[in-house]
């Protein structure tokens, strides 16, 4: 029997820090378990100065698309997004930015290619490919699949273009949002009423008692 999750809407913050390394590690694995529980939305806070690694981006997103089917992700850009920050907020099925954030993302810088090589150019080599800039291109084709990387790269991507493309829906997300939290707190209320009329009965059983006495 399959169990079904008792979990509701759940928030997480991402930090975006300039070296954080440990930091991501850390939250990596708090993410699988917040996952694990089969929530049935999780936001993802995403705020800082910083720039999340091409490599940990592709980690996360690694994470993220094993989740539940029965989990909705809501990415919310509370700053300004760069590098695989960017992709990490793709990922989302709303996304929430802020009216005044932007995204960017600089060119890979990797040699161009030279045209056939001969089998001794292990040897001595001029052009070999930095692994992290592998990473960050590897990263940009992700990223393509949600925004033409060849027209926007070194760009400034505003709220405006985000709306063309059609990646965020502001007030869809917002009405989620706010019917997710409006039952929470009708949840709330029905068990405070709950709680109330037990300690009331308590109470009246408690006085009846002294009564007899």
């Amino acid at each position: 029997m399959k169990k079904r999750s008792t979990q509701g809407h759940r928030q997480f913050q991402l930090s975006m820090l300039a070296y954080g390394n440990s930091y991501y590690i850390e939250r990596i694995s708090e993410l699988e378990k917040v996952l694990a529980k089969k929530p049935r939305s999780l936001e993802i806070n995403m705020i800082g100065a910083g720039e999340i690694p091409a490599d940990t981006a592709m980690l996360i997103r690694s994470v993220l698309i094993q989740r539940s089917p029965r989990t909705r992700l809501v990415t919310n850009a509370r700053s300004s997004l760069q590098g695989g920050s960017v992709l990490v907020w793709l990922l989302g099925d709303s996304r929430i930015i802020r009216d005044d954030a932007r995204l960017f993302f600089r060119r890979a810088d990797l040699p161009e290619d030279d045209g056939e090589k001969s089998s001794d150019d292990w040897k001595d080599n001029d052009s070999e490919i930095d692994p992290e800039e592998g990473d960050y291109a590897r990263m940009l084709e992700l990223i393509n699949e949600f925004l033409p990387v060849k027209e926007l790269t070194g760009r400034l991507i505003e709220v405006p273009v985000l709306r063309q493309f059609g990646l965020i829906e502001n007030e869809k997300a917002d009405h989620f949002l706010a019917t997710v939290f409006a039952r929470k707190q009708e949840t709330k209320e029905l068990f405070n009423r709950s709680e109330e009329k037990r300690i009331q009965r308590k109470t009246e059983v408690s006085r009846k008692r002294e009564s007899r006495k």
